[in-house]
């Protein structure tokens, strides 16, 4: 069964909710704590490329860092995308939450729960049904990918 990497804050609540959807769904993935690996620049240019979005599409701009930078007001065209993308590097808290990454190469923001819905149906699981989640340690997400250097699939 596939699965995903799920870019996690430990604090916030809508990503305790996907990783708990995974787990009722048995879907295996691995938690990769972006606020302590930040993701290069290639990395979150590779992302949004899977999320077939802008930088803008997924930076969290009521963050005090992000008003600090006036980011509201930035650009929004191509020629801005690098500064969005940097800036969201510097300061991983201003990327959406929970991004997943699934291993078919492609990614959702998982913040409601069609999103998470979406996402366990693509990657085969039958939801509620608590199927054997593979190398993940339901409750946790453990597996050997989340271990230091982990970086997302592409």
């Amino acid at each position: 069964m596939a699965g995903m990497e799920i870019w996690n804050n430990p604090s916030c609540s809508k990503c305790a909710a996907a990783r708990t959807a995974l787990d009722e769904a048995g879907v295996g993935y691995a938690v990769r704590p972006y606020l302590d690996r930040p993701p290069s620049a290639a990395e979150l240019t590779e992302v949004l490329r899977r999320l077939d979005a802008r930088p803008w599409d997924v930076c969290r701009t009521r963050e005090p860092a992000a008003v600090a930078l006036g980011m509201a007001d930035w650009p929004r065209d191509e020629a801005a995308e690098q500064r969005w993308i940097e800036a969201m590097v510097a300061a991983p808290e201003l990327i959406q939450r929970p991004l997943l990454l699934l291993d078919d190469g492609g990614a959702l923001v998982g913040r409601t729960a069609e999103a998470v819905a979406e996402a366990v149906r693509r990657t085969g699981a039958t939801p509620g049904t608590g199927a054997d989640p593979g190398p993940s340690t339901p409750g946790t997400g453990a597996t050997p990918a989340s271990s230091e250097g982990a970086t997302p699939a592409g």
